[in-house]
């Protein structure tokens, strides 16, 4: 029999879901079976993945798994402040950052998918004034950014 997720994690793993753990219980969201396996298999693939993604992952320790199920685990564990909804490729990440709201912003490399998160408070007025320039009013959130990371950029330069 395989050793269960969290007896592969690394120290700083295992640090980063008590962590999460915490802070979702906190914020009154209770973290089910599916939950915690949500936030496992997030923490455990560093990278942004979808919905049914996740259900791939999840089905062979826990057939039970359901695509309403996981959707229903990635929105509280949106509400808790824990995970990111990129809208842009309709998947999920880990937040960065979770300890405080924030409105963010998530650099996506189009070329491997990698997802960088940063919080420049400029970036957050610099969209705020330019809603209030045009007369909207903002939801307040993250600025999702695409473009090619540094090592994808060296990769095709390489070619």
């Amino acid at each position: 029999m395989g050793r269960s997720h969290t007896e592969r994690l690394s120290v700083a793993q295992q640090r980063t879901l008590e962590r999460l753990e915490t802070l979702c219980r906190t914020r009154g969201q209770r973290l089910t079976r599916q939950r915690r396996a949500v936030l496992l298999t997030l923490l455990t693939e560093a990278r942004a993945l979808s919905a049914y993604e996740l259900l791939a992952r999840l089905r062979p320790q826990d057939g039970r798994s359901t695509p309403a199920g996981v959707y229903r685990a990635l929105e509280s564990l949106i509400h808790a402040g824990v995970v990111h909804r990129l809208e842009s490729t309709r998947s999920f990440i880990l937040c960065e950052h979770p300890e405080a709201p924030h409105a963010g912003q998530l650099l996506i490399c189009r070329a491997c998918g990698q997802v960088v998160e940063a919080e420049d408070p400029r970036v957050a007025a610099a969209t705020g004034r330019l809603g209030e320039r045009l007369g909207f009013a903002l939801d307040p959130g993250v600025v999702e950014l695409t473009g090619v990371c540094g090592r994808c950029r060296l990769q095709h330069s390489a070619h």
